[in-house]
């Protein structure tokens, strides 16, 4: 093998501004010769691509070169159409990317985002995902009175919620898709066109196929914490969630986890399932957190 020799080679640290390059061109070579995979983000509900300039900076600061898009579609009011509209409007836009990829990409994929990610990397058999970063995620579903819920339906709580969602108008709207009323189960698995489909909680003639195309990621990152006051429960962001008491049971002890019914156990054996909680953020700055990208996310986008 042929000796890579170093114009900084034998230079004294202090060598004026030799000294000052060298580590710079170290920088850039190996740059150069660590191609980092591209970063796809999705945003969530309610945001635009420019919500997410800090997590794209943080990209670029500790891996150089890395090739970020976010793409720039159902920004704002326009996030709230019908999650697979959306699934396959985001899935046109970042086809030719992965294409573009040989070795693959990687997706970062914000709140409502992240189940817009999941229904891609369902539905699309050649994908080349390799870390699917879910960052504050209602992964289970969404239960809760919040200020998003009083924006979008003041007439409504969470208790009732279930009379608008659960009908063929409500399931027009994304937030709707995913809606997971506990205290009415059977409601949920026959009205959700969307969460209940790639949960596989209502039959779904797809799902072994489903299952197949997800499992192709190499990682599954769920990242959330307990201070995020918007997802809610805040462990649905890790695929736990309320039973018909409200009491939260974990991932590791829901069906869809012990019946393996799209991959996430099989991800567990194989050791690419990876939980990330934080405390402290609250669910508009987890994009814009320095030390939940370096504690949670930088390692996988290599």
């Amino acid at each position: 093998m042929r000796e890579l020799h170093s114009p900084c080679r034998g230079r004294s640290r202090s060598s004026g501004a030799a000294g000052l390059l060298c580590p710079l061109l170290a920088a850039c070579l190996w740059a150069a010769v660590v191609a980092y995979k591209p970063v796809i983000i999705v945003h969530g509900l309610f945001d635009s691509s420019g919500d997410f300039k800090n997590l794209q900076r943080f990209i670029n600061e500790s891996h150089p070169g890395t090739n970020v898009t976010i793409i720039d579609l159902f920004d704002r009011s326009a996030s709230l159409q019908p999650m697979w509209k959306q699934v396959e409007g985001f899935k046109a836009a970042i086809y030719p990317i992965m294409q573009n990829a040989a070795d693959g990409v990687h997706f970062i994929c914000y709140s409502q985002g992240g189940l817009v990610c999941r229904g891609i990397l369902s539905t699309l058999s050649d994908h080349n995902v390799h870390s699917f970063i879910s960052l504050s995620s209602p992964q289970a579903g969404q239960y809760g009175d919040t200020d998003y819920l009083k924006y979008l339906f003041p007439q409504f709580v969470k208790s009732n919620l279930y009379h608008l969602c659960y009908t063929a108008v409500g399931q027009r709207v994304s937030i709707c898709n995913y809606w997971n009323d506990p205290h009415h189960r059977d409601l949920y698995v026959n009205s959700s066109d969307y969460l209940a489909l790639l949960n596989s909680e209502r039959l779904n003639p797809n799902s072994t196929e489903w299952k197949q195309n997800f499992l192709k990621i190499q990682k599954l990152v769920l990242i959330g914490g307990p201070d995020d006051g918007v997802i809610t429960p805040w462990q649905s962001s890790q695929f736990g969630f309320y039973d018909d008491n409200e009491t939260v049971v974990e991932m590791q002890h829901q069906d869809l986890y012990l019946s393996d019914v799209f991959g996430l156990k099989t991800l567990a054996a194989r050791g690419d399932l990876i939980l990330c909680s934080v405390p402290g953020v609250q669910h508009v700055w987890w994009h814009s957190n320095e030390t939940v990208f370096h504690t949670c996310i930088e390692k996988w986008l290599v």
